[in-house]
């Protein structure tokens, strides 16, 4: 995993004013992560873990420090040249896997293609072959309504991946699954991490947080532990 890193983070700091009160989310927060690593972020409620995640996205910038994507300083970013850098650079997978309800797995999947500055030749091909990596390629034409939790979350995921992104940023996966499922996304996540595929999860769950290979735990808006772990076996 030599090179340069895929996310670095350095002296990120995170001030939200809510009414007269100013709330500082982030404190001071460096990390680097190298392309390749599957890394878990973990702690309490109003640690900033959303807050650190919604960063790593693009989605919300630092308040102070920098904050460094496949080499780029997001600070200065236009809202079209980071929507273009999340778009190729970063798949996104969320608690309640926001897909369209009246459309079907292939079209949920299609979505950030059309999105796309760099797109596929055919969008169906591409989103059968993402669809097929999740092993829904008999689910193709159903609705998230005629699918389990487990299997939208799988749809979920291979949206994610059909921009082909160099880092899936997961937010609390499997919090709206049962516990047998969420081991079977987690297990997903490690073929794909194992295919090469950087991966951020951040979860306060510990089963969870056991599949990753490194573990960046938070306290109020600071990094108090950064531990390499021995991926439990599954």
């Amino acid at each position: 995993m030599a090179g340069q890193p895929l996310i670095a983070a350095r002296h990120l700091d995170k001030t939200y004013q809510l009414g007269e009160q100013q709330v500082q989310a982030l404190r001071d927060v460096s990390f680097e992560v190298m392309p390749g690593e599957f890394v878990a972020i973990m702690g309490p409620s109003g640690s900033g873990k959303s807050t650190l995640m919604n960063i790593i996205g693009a989605l919300d910038t630092p308040s102070g420090g920098v904050m460094e994507i496949d080499g780029a300083a997001v600070a200065g970013m236009n809202s079209d040249q980071l929507a273009d850098l999340r778009n190729r650079t970063i798949g996104f997978v969320f608690q309640q896997f926001n897909l369209l309800r009246r459309t079907t797995a292939l079209d949920n999947v299609k979505l950030p293609l059309l999105y796309s500055r760099q797109r596929p030749p055919d969008l169906n091909e591409a989103a059968c072959a993402s669809l097929e990596l999740v092993n829904l390629g008999d689910r193709l034409h159903h609705q998230p309504s005629q699918l389990s939790g487990g299997q939208q979350q799988r749809v979920a995921i291979a949206r994610a991946l059909v921009n082909s992104p160099r880092l899936i940023l997961a937010d609390e996966p499997t919090g709206a699954l049962d516990t047998q499922t969420s081991g079977e996304i987690m297990a997903l996540f490690t073929r794909l991490n194992a295919a090469g595929l950087t991966i951020i999860v951040v979860t306060h769950e510990p089963e969870v947080a056991a599949y990753a290979h490194r573990l960046l735990r938070m306290r109020d808006g600071r990094i108090v532990s950064d531990e390499r772990t021995v991926a439990a076996s599954h």
